[in-house]
């Protein structure tokens, strides 16, 4: 099978694609120090204009707006852009999950339609950080007001995440990501063990995103990221893992168009069914949308 049949293919059978991770900021150096000078591609401003150019010229439909900074102000900002941008179907924001009053502010952002979930930046956390009594506690919380929670570590978080997912099977769970697998350094192992305990848990889901960035951002190609894919495929299934671009971050080591090529040529030996899964439905399902 040629690409152009390839391509004929993926337009018959997947009908509509949402992206469920990407990033909207105002940038300053302060809040987005970890943008470094090597991603200097990144170091300005990304607004709905910019992404709403982007989707149309790949026909995605909609997208996930995910938190990148830590504070409720972004939260409010993100479903402001929400509700004025009819593509943006959803947002995944920050609270402050050990606050003694995390039930109030729960209660409070439930009048957001568009506010799906929560996530925190645990890659820059100690693993033991989702296990303190006052992270839990906000966990605890989430599903009887109806958010999900992202999950954003690195692969020596994952015995913790662990830890943490099989004490709330109720909880709806995606890891970002794939966890950032030390693909640059080809180790596989390690990581593909812990994903594969994880996955046993049925409440967790996989987003297929950020990993173009833990590659060689010069000389990845799609055989460099396919035994990753694999990996997850294999552990998740098609039932729980869901497309992300990470755009704009992405743009550092590839367009939108070329991640989300490989994805697409990836899933093409699938049945329509589970492309659609992979493409749509696993995130209205997920994210409630």
């Amino acid at each position: 099978m040629d690409l152009y049949e390839k391509d004929l293919r993926l337009k018959s059978t997947i009908m509509r694609i949402v992206d469920t991770h990407q990033h909207f900021w105002k940038y300053d150096p302060v809040n987005y120090d970890w943008i470094t000078e090597q991603m200097s591609v990144i170091r300005r401003d990304f607004l709905p204009t910019d992404l709403a150019e982007v989707l149309t010229g790949n026909k995605v439909d909609s997208c996930i707006s995910v938190q990148a900074n830590q504070t409720e102000e972004e939260t409010e900002w993100l479903v402001k852009m929400a509700d004025e941008n009819d593509f943006i179907a959803g947002v995944v924001g920050w609270v402050d999950l050990r606050s003694n009053s995390i039930a109030e502010r729960l209660h409070y952002f439930r009048q957001y339609k568009k506010l799906k979930g929560f996530r925190h930046v645990l890659q820059g956390e100690e693993p033991s950080f989702m296990l303190q009594k006052e992270f839990l506690n906000g966990i605890g919380k989430l599903h009887q007001h109806g958010f999900t929670y992202d999950i954003l570590v690195f692969p020596h978080h994952l015995s913790a995440v662990s830890d943490l997912v099989k004490q709330f099977p109720d909880q709806r769970f995606v890891i970002d990501h794939l966890a950032k697998p030390y693909i640059k350094d080809g180790k596989i192992d390690e990581w593909k063990a812990a994903m594969e305990r994880i996955s046993k848990y049925q409440n967790v889901y996989c987003k297929l995103s950020g990993i173009v960035t833990e590659a060689d951002w010069q000389n990845w190609t799609k055989e460099t990221l396919k035994p990753y894919i694999d990996a997850v495929v294999q552990s998740f299934g098609t039932d729980r893992i869901m497309f992300g671009s990470d755009w704009p971050v992405c743009l550092v080591a590839s367009s939108y168009e070329k991640w989300l090529t490989v994805l697409k040529e990836y899933f093409t030996t699938f049945s329509g069914a589970e492309q659609e899964n992979v493409f749509n439905k696993n995130a209205g399902r997920f994210y409630n949308l």
